[in-house]
């Protein structure tokens, strides 16, 4: 087994490097993804290994980057889209909604389009509104895509791989908080969770905590600073489809449980979370479903973020909640 200690924004870079050597109608497209090698430094280095025919700088249209992107794809290739931040995804929305999503089922499967659309998202880097947005509600309210979330460098390298792979359209959010974050990482894809799949990242016996992304760290911070309770931490992974199994199996044997995001409470994608749990473990739970995530305005200045994001004391509040009822 080959383990090497990586960043996040190393972890997929490896990752994409892999996909490309494996195969050669794998492109990489987006704004200064090639020379400057991303404003993450993602794509670093890749340009000048695969050519500017492979990795290939865009004008600044993220509608035309998804529209090409389909277009490849319908001819065979596997684009890899990057959008730069978050809040730019919105110019591709139609792109990605109205064609990339549905393109498969209008043809009764006659047609893939296995095309991969990175967007790093989330806050905690000092950035303003469009630089710092939890969009993932939209697209998972979008039946036709996959929608993936990695928290850690290790799901970064396997995750990207698995996504290149896939013959359905997969957005993949990448926490920018945790681009910086190291971790061994099994270069040898061996015992990677499946794309679709849920992990326990934390076990534990008397509440589980739900998260994705950036907020799965958060939430092993909090289970490790509560010394009373035994916390289950779930990283959820998949957005969409949702591996119900895992979710359900620990919140029956927890009896508790609470959902954390960065993106705002209201209609977000914790509601879909609570109401399954809710639905499918109604008798199984000892207090309500509690969720944490941002406020329902748009994402302040930089100042204001650290009050705008959960945080450790909050997720912690939260389960204190829970055992009051």
């Amino acid at each position: 087994m080959s383990t090497e200690i990586l960043s996040l924004s190393r972890a997929m870079n490896e990752g994409l490097r892999k996909a490309m050597e494996h195969d050669s109608k794998v492109v990489v497209m987006g704004e200064d993804v090639g020379r400057l090698g991303g404003v993450f430094r993602v794509t670093d280095g890749l340009q000048k290994d695969f050519g500017e025919s492979r990795v290939i700088d865009t004008p600044l249209a993220e509608s035309g980057i998804v529209g090409t992107a389909i277009g490849l794809a319908l001819r065979g290739y596997r684009p890899v889209c990057e959008i730069q931040f978050d809040g730019f995804v919105f110019p591709a929305f139609n792109q990605i909604t109205s064609q990339l999503a549905k393109m498969r089922l209008r043809s009764l499967g006659m047609l893939e389009l296995p095309v991969v659309i990175r967007i790093p998202f989330g806050g905690g880097i000092g950035a303003a509104e469009h630089h710092s947005e939890s969009p993932e509600a939209y697209f998972t309210h979008t039946g036709g895509l996959r929608v993936v979330a990695c928290s850690n460098p290790s799901d970064a390298y396997t995750m990207i791989q698995q996504a290149i792979s896939c013959p359905d359209p997969v957005i993949l959010f990448e926490p920018k908080r945790r681009y910086w974050d190291k971790a061994p990482v099994d270069l040898d894809l061996s015992g990677a969770a499946p794309l679709g799949r849920a992990v326990v990242a934390r076990e534990g016996e008397d509440v589980t905590l739900l998260a994705y992304g950036p907020m799965v760290k958060t939430c092993l911070e909090a289970a490790q600073a509560d010394g009373s309770r035994s916390i289950e931490v779930v990283d959820i992974r998949s957005l969409s489809p949702l591996d119900e199994a895992t979710v359900l199996s620990s919140v029956r044997k927890t009896g508790r449980c609470v959902v954390v995001h960065e993106a705002p409470v209201f209609s977000g994608y914790g509601a879909e979370l609570a109401a399954r749990v809710t639905e499918r473990c109604f008798y199984d739970l000892e207090a309500p479903v509690l969720r944490v995530g941002g406020f329902s305005t748009p994402y302040p200045p930089s100042r204001l973020e650290d009050h705008y994001l959960p945080d450790l004391d909050r997720v912690l509040d939260a389960v204190d909640r829970t055992f009051a009822w």
